[in-house]
């Protein structure tokens, strides 16, 4: 049996261990916050539970496969883990020097197979911990902290399809936003989903106000159904209505994701109806451009929109009252979509 890690308890927890072991439950939180601050352990601590805490915690559950930094400053990160599988993560610098925004993977590989996904392509292999979530933030604010920026925003966006590994996720969070240790507030946290209707429901019900986005990509179940095939169990109607209880418990806008893909979703009259499926609904869309991954499952090649398209679409909504606005891409000369580093070293591996 693997040997537990930090990332995998929370701080209640470690108070339990710690009074197990003999020392003073209290020295959890101080402990926790070293860890997740990426810092040393006080010296201020027992030497005995010093001693403990690394002979019972001498390694995490991840580590560094292969690291890349684009042109305009995203990192995207390569980890291995434990049984030999691979995830990615990617640090997004933001506009202000200080800041960046994480995204973190919740699979390994997905089962959802959407045509132009790199993920997709490569099959579900298994879920992750909310321990390996944890450790891949644990992995970008250390990188963070080399540019001296500060995470300030965190999406589960990578690998992976979030709501059907929700009970991990969920307690990741829960781990992140841990009021003791001062990491990140749910406000801070955004939650993807392709529409999977009761997973945006249990995400509700769980009661953590974190943001929920909603990746479409079409304006009609058709058209859907050929890009995403969970489309054909989880029609549009049900998803925004799911969206909508989600909206209703605080009022917060969800943010729709649509990446235009050349002469397939792209034009005016693709505007027109994602506009009359959103029109009096608090939602924001985020367009997004496509950064290619090769032929999808079906074989179909995709290819992004030209600049004049996406001005064209924009300004279509623009005309139907929606809020939109571009998603500036991110690290397009080091493969950005999600997938494509893990793609590449297995392919060179093999």
């Amino acid at each position: 049996m693997p040997r537990a890690v930090q990332a995998d308890l929370t701080t209640a927890e470690l108070e339990s261990l710690f009074e197990s072991w003999g020392f003073n439950p209290a020295n959890a939180v101080r402990v926790m916050r070293s860890f997740y601050r990426c810092r040393e352990l006080p010296g201020s601590l027992p030497k005995g539970l010093v001693e403990r805490l690394k002979r019972e915690f001498p390694a995490g559950s991840t580590s560094l496969a292969k690291r890349q930094v684009a042109e305009d400053g995203t990192v995207k990160l390569l980890l291995s883990l434990r049984d030999g599988r691979t995830v990615e993560t990617v640090l997004m610098p933001d506009y202000r020097e200080d800041r960046a925004a994480g995204c973190l993977s919740s699979q390994v590989g997905c089962a959802l197979g959407c045509d132009f996904c790199a993920t997709g392509k490569s099959g579900f292999e298994r879920d992750l911990t909310a321990g390996e979530m944890v450790e891949q933030f644990l992995a970008l604010r250390r990188e963070a902290s080399s540019l001296r920026r500060r995470i300030q925003r965190v999406v589960f966006m990578g690998m992976g399809e979030p709501l059907l590994n929700l009970d991990a996720v969920l307690a990741a969070i829960r781990r992140l936003t841990d009021a003791s240790l001062d990491v990140l507030g749910c406000r801070q946290i955004m939650v993807s989903t392709v529409g999977i209707v009761p997973g945006i429901d249990a995400l509700f019900d769980s009661g953590l106000p974190v943001m929920l986005a909603v990746s479409l990509h079409a304006p009609d179940d058709e058209e859907r159904a050929r890009l995403l095939p969970l489309a054909k169990r989880y029609p549009i109607a049900d998803i925004l209505a799911a969206a909508g209880r989600f909206h209703a418990r605080d009022r917060r806008a969800v943010n729709i994701q649509y990446c235009l893909l050349k002469g397939i979703n792209d034009s005016p009259e693709h505007a027109r109806r994602l506009a009359d499926l959103l029109r009096d609904r608090r939602m924001h869309v985020n367009i997004l451009r496509y950064s290619p991954t090769g032929p999808g499952l079906s074989g179909a090649a995709y290819a992004p929109s030209d600049q004049a398209a996406e001005a064209r679409f924009l300004a279509e909504l623009g005309a139907q009252g929606l809020v939109a606005h571009p998603r500036r891409p991110r690290g397009t000369d080091i493969g950005a979509a999600c997938g494509q580093l893990r793609s590449a070293r297995q392919e060179t591996l093999e």
